[in-house]
């Protein structure tokens, strides 16, 4: 295999490490903002709950 064949190699093996990764943090930013959705909808029925029960 020539250099430039390893260097294309070497290119492709670390563009899927990156495409990797960022499939990983895309996953780790989704679920923190399903959770605060979750959080942020429970303060919100709960305040409005004790509005309509005064």
């Amino acid at each position: 295999m020539s250099a430039p064949d390893q260097d294309k190699q070497r290119d492709r093996e670390i563009a899927a490490n990156e495409a990797e990764r960022q499939a990983a943090s895309a996953v780790r930013v989704s679920s923190w903002a399903i959770g605060l959705a979750v959080v942020i909808g429970v303060v919100v029925v709960a305040i409005v709950w004790a509005w309509l029960k005064r």
